[in-house]
């Protein structure tokens, strides 16, 4: 390689190193402000949308994991069919949702699009948290986390897909048929029910972004994949218990929910162990 080669090159790195460095803190305060400022805009644009849309957004995706018609419910009707096993068949009765506040629905109607605004803004939302941290990274650590945005918005998909078309039928219907006594009839709040859905749905959203936490937490030494593997029983332990809790009392249904728990904890192993192969050679 010539000398110009060597320079230009050295200056390209040195400046991807600083760019960002010589801002002061507020500097960087500002833009932080004005990338927040703007991704809230454009999750209140989104859930002004989704307010709109009231009556599909509740009554065909709020209300759907609960419905004998919900695509999981048939499914696993049509699998117990199969296998003769008839606690497969879930959520094939209906209850009455009820609401005893004044300002109740409107309020739950607030929650469901705000929180619709955030789903459906989460891909500029990571976006804007890529531009905003990508100047303070070198060439080399661009590289290593190229495909940041693509990455983070797969996982939260698939998360947020797993908690609402799997785990939240089977909550339901295990919340919902579990009694105390057959003299105690469940009336069911609207906002209870409507939070418990929506939560589900964001904390596995959040749960699948496990893959990239543990990622930047073996870049700043923080985890290893040595740390990983010793509490590897533990992890699938905690799974099988939270599959066993929601799911009906069968094998196949606990193992499909505690899988992708357990399948996403050995790519963190993976990706922890060929973060620190790195480490060591840049050293």
């Amino acid at each position: 390689m010539s000398d110009k080669k060597i320079i230009k090159a050295e200056s390209k790195e040195l400046a991807a190193t600083t760019e960002g460095g010589d801002m002061s803190f507020w500097e960087h305060l500002d833009i932080l402000r004005f990338s927040m400022m703007r991704s809230f805009a454009v999750v209140f644009i989104l859930a002004i949308v989704a307010f709109y849309f009231t009556e599909f957004v509740y009554t065909q995706i709020i209300l759907g994991p609960k419905n004998p018609d919900f695509i999981t419910n048939q499914l696993f009707c049509e699998l117990g069919n199969y296998l003769g096993i008839q606690s497969l068949c879930i959520n094939q009765g209906t209850f009455q949702l009820n609401n005893f506040e004044m300002a109740g629905q409107f309020k739950s109607n607030l929650l469901i699009a705000f929180v619709a605004g955030i789903i459906a803004a989460m891909p500029y939302i990571l976006t804007e948290m890529w531009y905003f941290i990508r100047p303070a990274l070198s060439i080399k650590e661009r590289k290593g986390v190229r495909g940041f945005v693509f990455v983070t918005n797969f996982l939260f998909i698939t998360g947020i897909s797993f908690g609402y078309f799997l785990i939240a039928p089977l909550a339901i219907n295990f919340l919902v048929s579990w009694t105390l006594s057959p003299d105690i009839e469940n009336t069911l709040r609207l906002g209870s029910y409507i939070s418990m859905v929506v939560m589900i749905s964001l904390s596995t959203g959040i749960v699948f972004q496990l893959p990239v936490l543990i990622y930047f937490l073996a870049r700043m030494g923080i985890v290893s994949a040595a740390l990983l593997k010793t509490f590897r029983k533990h992890a699938i332990i905690a799974f099988f218990l939270l599959s066993a809790l929601i799911t009906p009392p069968d094998i196949f249904s606990q193992f499909l929910v505690a899988f992708p728990l357990i399948f996403l904890y050995e790519i963190s192993i993976k990706i922890a162990k060929r973060v620190e192969k790195k480490r060591i050679q840049e050293l």
